[in-house]
């Protein structure tokens, strides 16, 4: 009978000289490449222009990096990075905080919409389709990094952690995979939705039931997590619980308001995007 299994990963791919080539940065980036074709093709259902499709990619990509990075800066150790500034632009030592790249997303959105005249429940709605793909992958990238992962367990499919920091002898969730199985399913059934739904989706709905799912698991995955950092330690809800629940109740709120108000947005192509004859 398999007890458990043994996880040696190594995060490395290949390496030359200094430059080193890691499964995170790579599922990362698959993440959101596999996120920007799943919008094209929204866009393109849609009839909307390609250049409004780019123009859009890039600031949402900066926004989640930034957002990441800011977030776990700032949520998870202030007093660390408030010393030492400069390693603030490492990214690599750290880490991101998916919270962070959450508000950098809204903060996107609602600043796109205004400046192109966008209806924002219409953006928001399309960016809850994929989202979760690029969640998924960077959760597997956490998997290869033998980090995030769960509090020791008896469980067949428990994973022992051989590169983690320290070690582990004994096996331990792997609540990287609960995660990105979470999302992944969720990324699947958002495309058969939307697929289903011809785009005319109630404002609000779409991206309502995204922020309650992801965030709803998130938070009771969190209950057989391992703390990140010190200062979690004692606490009855960690910080990636306690910045969940905001998101749980907008998506609550989102999804009232989609059933109460039934609007359904409808979209122009903004004149920045228009092409010319």
């Amino acid at each position: 009978m398999i007890n458990s299994i043994i996880w040696n990963a190594n995060p490395e791919i290949f390496s030359i000289g200094a430059l080193s080539i890691r499964w995170y940065g790579l599922l990362f980036a698959l993440g959101i490449v596999a996120s920007y074709y799943t919008l094209q093709y929204i866009f393109k259902k849609e009839k909307l222009p390609q250049t409004m499709l780019d123009k859009f990619a890039v600031w949402a990509v900066v926004a989640t990096v930034v957002g990441a990075r800011l977030g776990h800066v700032f949520f998870y150790e202030p007093e660390y990075f408030f010393a030492h500034p400069a390693e603030i632009l490492m990214v690599w030592h750290g880490g991101l905080a998916s919270h962070g790249a959450t508000i950098g997303l809204i903060l996107v959105v609602i600043i796109f919409s205004l400046k192109y005249k966008i209806p924002m429940l219409w953006l928001f709605d399309r960016m809850a389709v994929i989202v979760p793909v690029a969640a998924g992958s960077i959760r597997l990238g956490n998997l290869m990094n033998s980090e995030i992962y769960g509090h020791h367990t008896d469980l067949p499919w428990g994973f022992v952690f051989k590169n983690a920091s320290p070690p582990e002898t004994v096996a331990c969730h792997p609540t990287q995979l609960y995660e990105a199985l979470v999302y992944f399913t969720l990324f699947i059934a958002m495309i058969m939705w939307y697929r289903h739904k011809k785009g005319a989706i109630q404002g609000g709905l779409f991206v309502g039931v995204m922020f309650l799912v992801i965030f709803v698991a998130r938070f009771l995955i969190e209950f057989i997590k391992n703390t990140q950092v010190d200062f979690e330690q004692g606490m009855t809800l960690n910080m990636g619980q306690i910045l969940s629940i905001p998101f749980i109740l907008l998506g609550l709120l989102f999804i009232f308001l989609a059933f109460k108000l039934k609007y359904i947005p409808k979209i122009t192509i903004p004149k920045q995007f228009v092409s010319k004859p």
